[in-house]
Parts: structure tokens; sequence; C-alpha cells
């Protein structure tokens, strides 16, 4: 977690906005005190800090789609609204730059947040933390592997000095895990859930980690190949454009109407 009360004295100093982007973590962190895990502040209670943004699609277990933004002052909120007074069909206001939007998602979120309440929002925080407090404090035996940062919230990445993550990424592909990797540096990541706290899902995780971390050992100096070398590779192509137009690439070949053989 960044240091935001150190990012507000700054932003406090010049005199300019400083928003929190707790997308993320938004409905784990202001509910991570009651839960027994104290994180410094990191709200409006800093005097530099804006703008907040929380995605309740995420740990606000409601359906995607749905996010909020918050502001310090209704004068902040104005900045944010479009209004269009001269359109020949009438006065037009609208909160956001887009128009119309699903009033069901916003339903739904609704009919979440009251589901769940304060207190399952603690509850559901203590869980998914100290799910990741036993991760990391099992990634830290294990020979090979270290855990990047100091993870304080869901977000538990690590990563290898000895061997290449890229290739126990594919070996944890291959059992069945579906996992993020990082670059720059690289990396495996994880964002814990509800769903992980499942009996015996972590400790399997830890198992498959360590008998991967095994096998790379005997073989540090492995290459990399299938995913794990697509990876590496594109870590270490230095114009990062290129890497941008391939995924463009990607997309365009995804989205194409066109038959095999045929000019796009």
């Amino acid at each position: 977690m960044d240091d935001i009360a150190a990012l507000s004295d700054i932003a406090v100093r010049y005199e300019v906005g400083l928003h929190v982007d707790a997308c993320l973590g938004g409905f784990l962190i202001p509910f991570m005190e009651d839960a027994g895990f104290p994180l410094p502040p990191f709200d409006f209670r800093l005097p530099g800090v804006t703008a907040i943004s929380i995605d309740t699609h995420k740990y606000g277990y409601t359906y995607k789609g749905s996010s909020v933004v918050l502001y310090r002052s209704v004068e902040m909120f104005y900045h944010q609204i479009t209004s269009t007074t001269e359109w020949p069909g009438g006065i037009y206001a609208s909160p956001t730059l887009a128009g119309s939007r699903p009033g069901a998602n916003i339903a739904v979120t609704w009919a979440a947040m009251m589901s769940f309440g304060r207190d399952g929002y603690v509850s559901a925080t203590r869980e998914v933390i100290r799910g990741a407090r036993y991760l990391i404090a099992g990634l830290e035996k294990i020979e090979g592997v270290e855990v990047m940062g100091s993870p304080v919230i869901s977000c538990v990445a690590w990563t290898s000095k000895i061997f290449n993550i890229y290739n126990m990424s594919s070996d944890l592909t291959k059992k069945g895990w579906n996992l993020a990797v990082l670059q720059f540096p690289a990396g495996i990541h994880i964002a814990l859930t509800r769903r992980h706290m499942s009996p015996g899902v972590i400790d399997q995780l830890l198992s498959d980690i360590r008998e991967s971390a095994a096998v790379q050992m005997l073989n540090p100096g492995a290459a990399a190949s299938g995913a794990a070398a697509m990876y590496g590779m594109a870590a270490q192509i230095p114009d990062r454009s290129i890497v941008g137009d391939i995924s463009k690439e990607f997309w365009r070949l995804y989205y194409s109407t066109k038959n095999n053989g045929e000019s796009s």
C-alpha cells in the first residue's frame, strides 16, 4: 500500500489534488481496523486527499460494471457533470460523460451492499486478510521463492532470484491455477477472495508452489518454453511500442469478421 499520508502532505504543500485509486481494495481497507488489521489513514481524514475511486464489483461483491467515485467537496463533483444547454433536443445534463446507463446494475449493487451490511463486510475482510497472511507465511518458508514487497491487504506476489518464475507460472497453470504474471520485475500474483478461503484451497496452492519450486531448483537455469517464454521475451523488448502494436493486432484479428485467408 502506498504511503498516502506522505502523498497528502505533498499535495497540500503544492496545492494540488490527490486522487486515491482504491478500486481494488476499496471495500477492504475501510473495514480492516474493525477486522483487527489497522492501517494508516488513506482517505479524507488526510487533508490532501481530494478524490477516491472504489470498484463495488470487486470486494463489494456485486456485478461487474459498477464503481464509485467520491469527492471531498461538492465543488469538485460539479466538474464531473456534463451539461449541454444549447442542444436542439432541449437542456441535457448527465453526471458522467456517458448518457444512458443501465439502472439494473445500480439496483443490484445497492441490494448487495444492503445484504452484506457493515458487519458482513467486516467479516469478509477479516476472512480474506487472514488468508492472505497465511499464504505469505507459507511462501516465506519455500526455498527459492521470495515474497515481493510487503503486502498488507489481499494481493500477494512472489518471485525467485534463483530460477525463472515464469516456468513456475506454467507449472501452476497445468495444475489448474489461473494466476496473473507480472513484469518489471517478473513475478506471479494473486488477488485473494472469499472463494480462496474455502477449506484447503490455500494449503493446496502452497503445496503446488512448493512442489514446483522443488522441480525448478533441480535445474534453475532451464530455458523457458510456451507461455513462460512469451512473457520473458515480451519483457525484454526495449521498444515497448512494439509490444503495444502486437497487442493491438491481437484485438484487431480477434474482432475481424473475415474468414481465414481473406484480407482484413
